[in-house]
């Protein structure tokens, strides 16, 4: 895995390598000439680096679903990435309070953890990422998501708004 990304992508186990031609293609048609696309030693789970805006690219393939939705069939969440961090608390609070400015004084979040190959306790996350943020909590309607995937020795950040996170089985549906 590259250790710098700014899109992580799920797909079917086992479909790693398939998901990973299918997101470098639809990279390069939406503009990027050059998108680093890698499998993890996660099942079901890849990485890209691309040039393009990744919040920018989740729009876009909203839009590709509605008009021609054949184009796109392994990959199943497109998770735009902000911040790439280690694994390890100090940082991850770091990258959040970096990012913490973009929610509105009036507007809630939640933290969302995704721990995979990490023996870090999410509660031990929360309570640090949590510090930074000086918003009003909502854990079943959040205006924004504070969302930490951890990938092994890396985190990646985002604060987004709920719809930001491209589910394109739902799409589907």
């Amino acid at each position: 895995m590259a250790g710098r990304f700014n899109l992580i992508v799920t797909t079917a186990r086992g479909q790693e390598n398939l998901a990973a031609i299918e997101l470098e293609d639809l990279l390069r048609f939406l503009g990027d000439e050059s998108p680093q696309v890698s499998t993890t030693s996660v099942a079901g789970l890849i990485t890209a680096k691309t040039s393009l805006d990744p919040f920018e690219v989740v729009e876009r393939v909203k839009k590709i679903m509605e008009e021609e939705p054949w184009r796109i069939g392994s990959l199943m969440r497109i998770i735009p990435v902000e911040e790439v961090v280690d694994s390890n608390v100090d940082e991850i609070a770091r990258a959040v309070e970096k990012l913490a400015s973009k929610i509105p004084e009036d507007q809630s979040f939640r933290i969302t953890i995704e721990k995979r190959h990490t023996q870090l306790a999410s509660s031990e996350i929360i309570e640090a990422a949590a510090k930074n943020v000086e918003r009003k909590v909502d854990l079943k309607n959040p205006d924004w998501i504070v969302l930490i995937e951890i990938i092994g020795a890396y985190a990646g950040v985002s604060v987004l708004r709920p719809s930001q996170i491209l589910s394109l089985a739902k799409l589907r549906r």
